[in-house]
């Protein structure tokens, strides 16, 4: 059956010109504060289902918390249901890390109802490209919201407000707060199911704005983290790097242990049993080493004990370059860092090229150039919204100008590019608001945020058993830092945020809201009737 929606002749699309140039330096800023976007009509079949849809891209303009004047315009992505009651689904706002990457990583990479087609863990050659409707899409679950942080994308600070008072770790997350708050207000979606989700930087940024989102009186349904980075002070942390090390040497059949283990997962928890106890042992007790434990190590992470040896047992030695330039030192490749699987030229110039923010690792190195053409692409010609403004997916600038400083709900100073601590924000919004969940993602082949560290931070983290009490799912799947561009990855991924969503889907559906002969609004709920208010402060 048709809904009333469906039914309705559907309006003509609304291209959007924009002649604002958007500057990304630290000091660049713009006088435009007007809210216009680009909006265009589609249909996404998800297993048999047709769902119509409206996509927007434009900007909204954040407001200042205290002087209410104009304080950003934001550049947004927004894919959103057709339906009759769209306050009953569920919103979840998306963002990249970096710092200083735009959202378009996620967007047409994840869980977006169109999708670029890659060749990972290969490189996708050059143009033609294909973008495709994505049946792993969450649109049958959540209405998707990408945000460009300020001096990513089309994103900018107003005048006289410049990009760089923007860069830092809670001046990041208040701006992000802004926009969320000011979404709401314009397409009516306070009384919505909320959802966050960030990947890398923002898995940071998630915890730091989960907890001003509370403070600001928006608690949250639920949290996804993909590849956490919340503890920075354990980036180097050799027990927790060690099993995507051995992943990885899994992969390229270089494990010597025996007999040779047939299953990833199983072996994974060998290694992690082994990292905990006798390598974490071993490391302390160095230069004392156990042959028989270099022995095994070396056959988990197809490395001779020799070298192990010299390497101190460690080998996030050299930042954590010397395992993945020493795995396949004799084929002349590197391991990709964001993707084990991955692999390139280590000999000759290409060995030499620098590797300035790691846009020259194997893994990015393989799909940049899909990304670059298909978003112009799609954002153009699909979504019909075009500037006069070059798109910059990675601002290399809001990186090196970036305030790692951070002030955690206790007051307690937590920040510093080598120590920045952000679990203890989420800790802190988890135990105010009993209901808050959180979907922690990991690929086994990531080297920059390793899967194994993240349950290790998890573990530490200044809150009772979470897991106990269903409130924290983990999940890691046989890919890399972007877990969704391996194909059957984000196939189980989505099967899995299915399951995370559903409790929050299911209780927005059966809250119906009605409205009343006086005008005033009645809730009514099939568990209980009560009568909400509260004072404004």
């Amino acid at each position: 059956m048709e809904t009333a929606a469906q039914t309705q002749e559907t309006p003509p699309d609304e291209p959007l010109f924009d002649p604002t140039p958007y500057g990304s330096g630290k000091d660049d800023s713009v006088t435009d504060t007007t809210e216009q976007c680009a909006t265009t009509r589609h249909v996404l079949t998800i297993d048999g289902t047709s769902i119509p849809y409206t996509a927007r891209a434009g900007h909204l303009v954040t407001a200042d918390m205290y002087s209410a004047r104009p304080a950003a315009r934001i550049f947004y992505v927004a894919f959103t249901a057709n339906v009759a009651t769209p306050i009953s689904r569920p919103v979840t706002f998306f963002y990249n890390g970096g710092p200083g990457s735009s959202s378009v990583y996620l967007l047409l990479g994840s869980f977006g109802p169109r999708r670029i087609r890659t060749n990972m863990p290969y490189f996708t050659p050059p143009a033609p490209y294909a973008l495709d409707d994505n049946p792993d899409s969450l649109l049958d679950y959540s209405d998707l919201v990408f945000i460009n942080p300020v001096g990513t994308g089309y994103s900018a600070a107003v005048a006289p407000g410049k990009n760089g008072d923007y860069w830092g770790v809670d001046e990041d997350a208040r701006s992000i707060k802004q926009f969320i708050k000011r979404y709401l207000t314009v397409f009516g979606r306070w009384n919505s199911p909320k959802f966050l989700f960030g990947e890398s930087y923002g898995t940071p940024r998630t915890c730091v704005l989960t907890w001003l989102l509370h403070e600001d009186g928006v608690d949250l349904n639920g949290v996804v983290l993909q590849s956490s980075i919340l503890d920075y002070g354990q980036t180097n942390n050799p027990v927790g790097l060690l099993p995507t090390l051995a992943a990885d040497a899994w992969f390229h059949k270089k494990v010597s242990s025996s007999p040779t283990p047939p299953d990833l997962p199983a072996f994974l928890t060998e290694v992690e049993k082994f990292s905990r106890g006798p390598y974490a042992g071993a490391i302390a007790d160095f230069p004392k080493v156990d042959p028989a434990l270099l022995n095994c190590m070396s056959g988990m992470i197809g490395i001779p004990p020799v070298v192990l040896k010299y390497w101190k047992l460690d080998p996030t030695t050299s930042g954590g370059t010397v395992f993945l330039n020493s795995l396949l030192q004799d084929d002349g490749l590197a391991v990709g860092s964001y993707d084990g699987r991955v692999t390139a030229e280590e000999t000759g110039i290409a060995g030499s090229v620098d590797p300035a923010s790691g846009n020259n690792d194997p893994t990015m190195t393989a799909v940049t150039g899909i990304y670059t053409a298909m978003w112009n692409v799609y954002l153009n010609e699909e979504l019909k919204y075009t500037s006069v403004t070059p798109f910059l997916d990675s601002n290399d600038q809001a990186f090196q100008n970036w305030n790692f400083g951070h002030v955690d709900p206790t007051g307690a100073q937590k920040g510093g590019p080598l120590s920045l601590y952000t679990a203890g924000d989420l800790a802190a919004a988890m135990a105010l608001n009993p209901y808050l969940r959180v979907f922690s993602a990991n690929g086994y082949y990531d080297a920059v945020t390793p899967f194994f560290q993240t349950v290790l931070n998890f573990e530490n983290m200044p809150l009772s058993a979470p897991r106990q009490h269903g409130r924290l799912t983990i999940r890691n799947y046989p890919s890399g830092h972007m877990i969704y561009l391996d194909n059957a990855s984000r196939t189980a991924m989505k099967a899995d945020l299915a399951s995370f969503y559903r409790p929050s889907v299911v209780h927005a559906h059966a809250a119906a809201i009605t409205e009343s002969t006086d005008g005033a609004l009645r809730i009514s709920h099939s568990r209980y009737r009560r009568r909400v208010s509260r004072t404004p402060y």
